[in-house]
């Protein structure tokens, strides 16, 4: 097997800036073909429903269903996949479960407001969503964490009803999503995928309800579809390929290092491993260590095309150079992999999830450390956050004015009413004084 020769960067270097954009970019141009093909698709569901959803599914998944009612998985089929799971499969499930809603619950937002002296209240009302929808890839591609991950910060909010969609090709259900989903407190379960599936939340069929907003991973016909409802609903993001930069002292294990860097490089060739250090010899034992380790894995070939076409080694002056590297790339997941991960993390602006410490691997947060596994990508975490409990919730503005109070607001709006132009804004105000 060839050796992997990293790419390797050094913050010192005049070119830096334009060779790390270089390597950071990543071309999410949208596919003509597919965003018209999506268009299609939204707008065949809106007009035909429940048959369009139908036709869909067989065609796409291999099904022969034909009535819409064999679309939905009813709650006895999800307590089944619970109760038929090997005991080491619901332990890890149950204890993720646990771990997601402890760490849910400290998110809440909570309605609050104060009373000025002239006896008028200003407030917050915090409410749920209604209704959200949940979608989960399906087949061989399946992801219980993701289920646990955007479901149970729903149920938290107290979301009022949770729809999941998960596509079943060839009708190949997946047993520990459907136990992930029951644990979850889903409430209703589709077997329909795809921009179709999207296009069903977003718009509502005769079966499917529409919800408020749409959460979940999923293909580029899925991103794309999520695109073009978004404003019909809400969506949680637009994620783009998975990523992971490390920041390491050089004193952690080099074959520590290179897995994490693997941890993500094998999600798919597009996924983007970079490793930062200020000991260039330490970088030299983590690229032995890479292609020591490689040949082990099973997903060699994915991973040697994202280490290869997207990771990079970057050597910095120090810590503080390092954290100021970290903080342009903005990473999805970033480890603190030195001495004093608490004073690095200090100096970290833009990160999706930071994990502190030689101990701390992304994977823990990946699947059960608490914190949501839901994260910015694409250096979004320079304006963005993780999933969590608030993307459910909504917050209404309270306003409840005194006879007094009325009468000296009605002062100043009348005012910058008039020079706004706005007569019947002001003379509206100007009724109370």
């Amino acid at each position: 097997m060839t050796a992997i020769n990293m790419l390797r960067l050094d913050s010192t270097n005049p070119d830096f800036a334009r060779d790390l954009q270089q390597r950071l970019a990543w071309d999410a141009s949208d596919d003509l073909d597919i965003h018209q093909r999506v268009l299609e698709i939204i707008a065949n569901v809106r007009k035909s429903g429940d048959q369009a959803l139908i036709d869909y599914t067989n065609r796409f998944d291999r099904t022969n269903f034909t009535t819409a009612g064999e679309l939905e998985l009813d709650k006895a089929a999800l307590k089944h996949a619970w109760d038929s799971l090997p005991d080491d499969q619901a332990q890890a499930l149950q204890t993720a479960a646990e771990r997601v809603r402890a760490y849910a619950e400290q998110q809440k937002l909570q309605s609050w407001q104060f009373t000025e002296a002239d006896g008028t209240v200003l407030g917050q009302k915090v409410t749920p969503l209604d209704k959200a929808g949940l979608y989960v890839p399906g087949g061989k591609a399946a992801y219980p964490s993701s289920v646990l991950m955007n479901a149970i910060p729903a149920k938290v909010a107290g979301v009022g009803e949770l729809i999941m969609v998960v596509p079943t090709p060839g009708g190949e259900t997946n047993a520990m999503v459907l136990a992930a989903a029951y644990i979850a407190g889903v409430d209703r379960v589709f077997t329909i995928g795809g921009a179709q599936a999207v296009a069903a939340l977003a718009y509502g069929t005769e079966t499917v309800p529409a919800v408020d907003k749409i959460v979940g991973p999923g293909n580029i016909y899925v991103a794309t579809a999520k695109k073009l409802v978004f404003g019909q609903v809400g969506i949680d993001m637009i994620a783009g390929p998975s990523e992971i930069l490390i920041i390491c002292d050089g004193q952690t294990h080099p074959d520590w290092i290179a897995m994490d860097l693997f941890s993500q490089a094998e999600h798919d060739e597009n996924a983007q491993s970079i490793l930062i250090s200020d000991n260039s010899e330490f970088l030299d034992q983590v690229e032995a260590s890479i292609n020591k380790l490689l040949p082990e894995m099973e997903r060699a070939e994915i991973i040697r095309a994202s280490m290869t076409g997207r990771g990079a080694f970057i050597k910095v002056a120090s810590l503080a150079d390092a954290a100021e590297v970290a903080n342009r790339i903005a990473p999805e997941h970033l480890e603190l992999s030195v001495a004093d991960p608490e004073a690095l993390a200090a100096q970290i602006r833009n990160a999706g999830a930071i994990f502190m410490g030689r101990y701390t691997a992304e994977a823990l947060g990946d699947y059960c450390a608490g914190p949501n596994h839901v994260l910015p990508t694409s250096s979004t975490a320079r304006y963005s956050s993780p999933l969590g409990v608030y993307d459910f919730q909504k917050r209404s503005s309270l306003i409840n004015c005194s006879a007094a109070g009325a009468s000296e607001l009605g002062k100043i709006a009348s005012v910058l009413a008039r020079g706004e132009s706005l007569t019947a804004h002001a003379r509206s105000a100007e009724y109370r004084i």
